[in-house]
């Protein structure tokens, strides 16, 4: 037979683990809090989207593709991402957590909208519920605007082609009547 003693000291022991428990979980979210609060605070865009129904190959698949153009995508509580949110220029956003969310993200304003747009054409099941983008808070429109803008790298590619066209263009110019010289000196070899 158990006495009474035994049993407190079960229900104590207990009990104390319990409360351990809690407050390691608690330090675990406070991390996770601050952490998503620094992320969402100095990044170039947010997206916020529903993956309900999305598979886990395809998840995996919308991660790597966002990796490869410099964006990253997590999956938080609503709760946790909504105080992680508050102080930042994006607090807005706190409306579109409700149900199962992700948030994208990149320092490039185009990057993840162009990924999450595309991926979403793809995939009926990624909805596209919003975003923001600095203190500017996007509809699922505007998220889709800032898809079709070329991207950071292609913009750069075209000044570079831009900034190469007039000194190519330079370069012919100065050597046309060089080439014009010989193609006359070659023309009165060849006659003679």
């Amino acid at each position: 037979m158990v006495s009474r003693k035994e049993v407190r000291r079960s229900w104590l022991r207990d009990k104390s683990l319990q409360i351990w428990s809690e407050l390691v979980e608690r330090a675990q979210k406070e991390e996770l809090v601050a952490a998503l609060n620094e992320k969402l605070g100095n990044t170039g865009v947010i997206v916020v989207a529903h993956y309900a129904g999305l598979t886990v190959a395809d998840m995996t698949a919308l991660r790597s593709q966002l990796r490869e153009v410099g964006g990253s995508m997590q999956v938080a509580k609503n709760r946790l991402v909504k105080l992680a949110l508050k102080d930042t220029d994006a607090q807005d956003l706190s409306d579109l957590f409700s149900g199962p969310t992700c948030i994208m993200t990149s320092d490039d304003p185009v990057s993840a909208p162009k990924v999450a747009a595309k991926f979403a054409k793809e995939n009926e099941k990624l909805v596209l519920l919003g975003g923001a983008m600095g203190s500017t808070i996007l509809d699922q429109a505007g998220v889709n605007s800032l898809a079709e803008l070329p991207s950071l790298d292609e913009l750069r590619g075209k000044l570079v082609g831009l900034f190469q066209a007039p000194a190519g263009n330079v370069a012919r110019v100065l050597n046309a009547p060089g080439g014009q010289l010989a193609r006359v000196m070659g023309a009165k070899a060849a006659s003679e």
